[in-house]
């Protein structure tokens, strides 16, 4: 929670903050920096499960804790080479996190607690995004620029807040790894080092064995089928956490709250995936309703979202510099539609991804790890391409980029669930 608090609100804020630079020797891009994260996320997460059963999952949560906090820092006085090279590594430190933090919670966890402390970890972390957006509200609301000691004040505390949460992984328990056990049959005289190639051995015959099983995976048809709408998870997430929040602060009607905004609304798509994830993580167990219904729901409230987006600001909002938008929107922008679409964005993310890992956990229950690894590959390529083409087209293409995605990847879903239910109708004769 604190760590990503501090990453989140980075995330949302550093277009407009980035625009916002008086050092002219600057030439950096956050969305180009966060299209570097995703994409080098993506491609380090065929690793990161080798670098966990080196190093422990409690090391590699702590060294990658320190590399998110040097990202942030970076802002306090902002560099391009350092900016890009930090966006590189960040990339690599997040699959790293995401995998040993994954690995610490099974570790930690019996058949009985799993669930509870899966879902412990799952609202902490969406809190993350009111705490740190509240205090872009407090601190930007009514200022038209972010001032350089504006920008220092926030990225140092941003800062502080991640190496607190980076400090917290020094207090965790130490749990003892299952390690081939050792006796009087084994020779004390092997040298450590002997021990250590077997080991990088393994992880080698690991990442291979792990990649053949991801690309056998992926090769079927239910997989394929369902990566249109992984594709268009990792497309809308880029919009709703990056790209959505600068549009709003680029809205010179909005005046002098515009960039005060930006913190409600990332409050907002919080509290829409906090309380979607509440009720669509449960609702397929507890009831009848169908994982279509969720997925369904979920599209309409992005289609409607998106619609509302397109007419109530103006297409130029993602690129446009910080003098503010030049092309007019077809209604005056209100300020409270654009905050009812900051919710319904989170609350259609949360129907996704609730439904995404119920389907991969029903179809592939024996093969979960690969599953999974595909699902954050692909997600995360997409982020990667989706923050890239954000430096170049206007509002109006993206949304209609991501309508497109949706709507087939709705569709495939859908196809999916079919051949789910007649596979388990020709199963019981």
């Amino acid at each position: 929670m604190f760590i990503f608090t501090a990453f989140t609100t980075c995330g949302n804020i550093e277009q407009t903050v980035l625009k916002s630079l008086t050092n002219s020797s600057f030439s950096g891009s956050g969305y180009n920096s966060l299209a570097i994260i995703y994409g080098v996320f993506s491609a380090s997460s065929l690793i990161a499960p080798s670098v966990v059963a080196l190093i422990g999952p409690q090391f590699s949560m702590l060294i990658s804790g320190v590399i998110y906090s040097g990202y942030i820092a970076v802002f306090i006085k902002p560099i391009t080479w350092t900016f890009y090279v930090a966006s590189v590594l960040i990339g690599l430190a997040a699959a790293v996190l995401w995998t040993a933090q994954g690995n610490f919670l099974v570790i930690n966890s019996d058949s009985s607690s799993i669930n509870k402390n899966t879902g412990v970890f799952w609202a902490l972390l969406q809190c993350s995004m009111l705490f740190g957006n509240l205090y872009i509200y407090l601190e930007w609301n009514g200022k038209e620029v972010i001032t350089d000691s504006s920008r220092t004040k926030l990225f140092v505390a941003l800062s502080v807040l991640s190496l607190v949460g980076t400090a917290v992984f020094i207090l965790l328990r130490k749990v003892e790894q299952q390690e081939e056990p050792t006796g009087e049959d084994e020779d004390p005289l092997i040298p450590s080092e002997a021990v250590s190639k077997e080991k990088v051995a393994s992880s080698v015959n690991e990442v291979t064995t792990e990649l053949k099983a991801m690309l056998k995976l992926f090769g079927t048809k239910s997989m394929l089928l369902l990566s249109i709408l992984i594709a268009y998870s990792g497309l809308e997430l880029t919009f709703y956490s990056g790209v959505y929040g600068t549009c709003i602060g680029a809205t010179k009607e909005f005046g002098a709250a515009a960039k005060g905004l930006i913190g409600i609304s990332g409050i907002l798509v919080g509290a829409g995936e906090i309380i979607g994830g509440g009720m669509f993580g449960l609702v397929y167990k507890n009831s009848q309703l169908r994982r279509t219904t969720v997925i369904f729901l979920g599209f309409l409230v992005h289609f409607i979202s998106y619609f509302l987006i397109y007419l109530n600001l103006p297409p130029d909002a993602p690129i446009v510099d910080e003098n503010g938008t030049r092309l007019s929107s077809y209604l005056a922008p209100s300020e409270k539609i654009a905050l009812l679409c900051s919710f319904l964005l989170g609350l259609g993310d949360s129907c996704f991804n609730t439904q995404l890992y119920s389907i991969l956990g029903t179809l592939y229950a024996d093969q979960s790890a690969p599953a999974v690894a595909i699902f954050k590959f692909i997600q995360s390529i997409w982020a990667a391409i989706a923050f890239f083409y954000s430096n170049y087209l206007l509002l109006t293409w993206q949304l209609l980029i991501m309508v497109i995605f949706g709507f087939t990847g709705t569709i495939s879903f859908f196809l999916v669930e079919k051949m789910e239910a007649a596979s388990l109708d020709l199963s019981e004769f």
